[in-house]
């Protein structure tokens, strides 16, 4: 896949069928759980939202979302229609199978406390974070889960462009109102998720917003 191609594609699935339509609001985490053949979709309702996430096997927790694997086996940086999410174990995860936005971010990894220093400013250590969201999921939840666990993440709707040097920009989001990204799962996953709350980023033009997470049987 061109690293930078969008290949957009809309979905015939409507939200009336979903079996799950639930609204996350901003900078809040959630865990849920996704079946094998179900559908997952993440609606940007405002535009220029970031949604961190990663997915994990339910019977084998060890396994997880592989950036690296996912990256090398589409030959691309950027995730949209067609990409297959991949595990450590190089088996697929979910396959994206509708795309309105047309790029999503594998590299930039999740907000934290160390990331809020060295981005802006000594002060803003103590925001509210991505990491800080995980951590608190797992917290309350009984899965086999913790800090260990913690793998590079997917970043819906954001946009993280890679200078001509190597290096990584976080700029203004390409999303919009509406627009959203829909995976198929190929096994039973936990979906562990951080609606972004950060206010230094513009990936949500310093606002952040709620998102839509909706889940249909087939």
């Amino acid at each position: 896949m061109n690293p930078t191609a969008q290949r957009l594609q809309t979905s015939s699935l409507s939200p009336d069928t979903a079996i799950l339509r639930h609204r996350q609001w901003a900078g809040e985490p959630w865990l849920g759980e996704l079946k094998a053949g179900q559908t997952l979709r993440i609606v940007d309702l405002e535009g220029n939202q970031a949604v961190d996430v990663l997915f994990y096997n339910r019977h084998d927790v060890a396994e997880h979302y592989s950036a690296t694997d996912t990256i090398q086996q589409q030959g691309g940086i950027y995730l949209t229609t067609g990409s297959r999410l991949l595990s450590n174990l190089k088996r697929p995860m979910l396959e994206i199978v509708a795309d309105t936005c047309g790029r999503h971010d594998t590299l930039g990894g999740a907000c934290s406390a160390e990331s809020n220093t060295v981005r802006y400013a000594l002060q803003k250590k103590f925001m509210h974070s991505c990491r800080d969201n995980f951590l608190h999921a797992l917290a309350l939840a009984d899965i086999g889960l913790s800090k260990r666990d913690l793998v590079p993440n997917i970043n819906f709707f954001m946009n993280v462009p890679v200078t001509e040097s190597g290096g990584l920009k976080f700029e203004d989001g390409v999303s919009a109102p509406g627009k959203y990204v829909e995976m198929r799962a190929a096994m039973d996953l936990w979906m562990l998720a951080s609606n972004c709350p950060q206010l230094n980023n513009p990936c949500n033009a310093y606002n952040p917003t709620p998102v839509e997470i909706l889940v249909w049987d087939h």
